[in-house]
Order: C-alpha cells, then structure tokens, then sequence
C-alpha cells in the first residue's frame, strides 16, 4: 500500500506528539532508572528508523508566512552566557567574533559573521517545538550549513557535526558543563538546515543566541544549538562530554529528537 504524503504528516504528527511527552518525562527522576532510559533509547531508534524510511530525507519542515509569525518567543536555555570570552565579543558587537570550523575536514576555516553572511543563505518561516511544551513561530535567516561544509571539505570517515557553544550550563567535576549539541550528515544537509544571524529581520538578540545559532527544524527545540563558536566534525561521540553527542543527552535526553 501506498502512504500518501498527506498521511505520512500526519503519522508523523502523531509520532511527534507522542515522543514529545517522552521528553517531557525526560526532564524529571525517571531518567536516572536504567530501565526508563533503555526504553527511551529504544523508542529514539525506533522513531529515527521509522521517520527516515517514510519520509523523503529532504522533506521540508511546514514553513509559514509573515502573518504567522509569534509576538512572543521565549529566550529557552541559557539567556545570557556569563563567560569572559563571549561577554568580550559582545562588547565590541561581535566584531572579533570568528566560527571555527574544523575536525575531520580538508580545510579548516574561520569565518567572521561577515564572511558568514557572504555564504549561501536561506530564510524561512518555521515552527519552535520545545520540550517545556510550547511551540513559537519566527522567521530565520543564515548561512545553509551544507554548502558551508563544502567549503571545508569532509574527510571520509566524517559521521557527526557537532556544535559547541559559548555557555556553560553548569559547573561539573568532569568539565561536561559547556554546552554541545551535534547533528548527522542527513540533518546537516538537509535544506533548512542553517547557521541563523537574523531572526524576524533583526540580528539575533542575546537570549535568542546572538551570533549564531542552529536551526534543524525537523527536530525539538534543545538540538538548536545558541551561541555557536566552534563546528567539530567527528566520527564519533567517544571524546565528547559524557559521549551520548550533547549536554541534554548526556543527561538522559534522547540524541534523536525528530519531529
């Protein structure tokens, strides 16, 4: 039988809906029992395998127009990084601000926002979904992270992207408390996949992750990694954190978060 692209959304809502309330449950003393946690990593696989096999891997995220747009977007995570480094470049307005692209790659790059905004771009009007349980919807501009990825040219072993931030979400023994997110090459080159410096024609404000920050719009709204400094290509999570590929993860969130 056929799955028609009207019935594969909604499939998919529902997929989503349901592996919404199991991040929820994420977030509270469940994600401390072994079992829970094995249950969750089963259903993570599960919803990537099943998500992928129905969908085309370049299916777009419902995008929307300007009247849709939300007049309040919450600032989620961190609102204001308190690191030295980021509070020096954001007294100078970013202006020494430099993403450094580098890991399992040809050619290792450093690029100013500038340079940023000279790389192929895309804007779209797309839909927030946050764990917490509220969804905002606000218009995106940045550079394509493919193309960009391109340009440092991928080793064969590449597997993973990942993402580090300027803010630390805590203070830990084990100097896990930097935030990280990472993404695979599917997600990374999907179209909608961008490195955004505008949101709703402004550049991006401190809360909302000023200067960059990812948007992989078919996922939940932690993998939208704010404060981007450094893009790390790998082929593994093994030197990573606590090697689950993020700071939630790493803390009993599931890595996949599709929607």
């Amino acid at each position: 039988m056929t799955v028609t692209t009207t019935n594969r959304r909604r499939w998919l809502g529902v997929a989503g809906a349901s592996l919404a309330g199991l991040w929820v449950s994420a977030c509270d003393k469940l994600t401390a029992d072994p079992t829970f946690s094995g249950v969750l990593r089963k259903a993570e696989g599960l919803t990537m395998t099943a998500q992928r096999l129905v969908t085309d891997r370049k299916a777009l995220a419902r995008e929307f127009t300007p009247e849709h747009i939300s007049t309040d977007f919450r600032a989620n995570g961190t609102r204001y990084p308190a690191e030295e480094e980021y509070a020096a470049l954001l007294s100078n307005k970013f202006a020494d601000y430099r993403l450094v692209v580098d890991g399992l790659v040809e050619r290792p790059l450093q690029l100013s926002l500038e340079d940023l905004r000279q790389q192929p771009t895309r804007t779209q009007i797309t839909r927030h979904d946050c764990v917490e349980g509220w969804s905002a919807i606000a218009k995106w501009k940045g550079a394509r992270l493919g193309p960009l990825l391109d340009r440092a040219g991928l080793k064969p072993n590449a597997r993973y992207i990942v993402f580090h931030c300027a803010d630390a979400l805590e203070q830990t023994l084990d100097g896990t408390g930097q935030y990280y997110e990472s993404i695979d090459l599917i997600d990374a080159y999907h179209p909608q996949t961008i490195l955004a410096y505008q949101m709703n024609d402004a550049a991006l404000s401190v809360g909302h992750g000023a200067p960059l920050r990812l948007r992989v719009e078919r996922q939940l709204g932690y993998k939208h990694a704010k404060y981007v400094m450094r893009i790390e290509v790998v082929e593994s999570f093994e030197n990573l954190g606590r090697g689950k590929g993020g700071f939630w993860p790493d803390r009993g969130y599931e890595w996949y978060a599709g929607i």
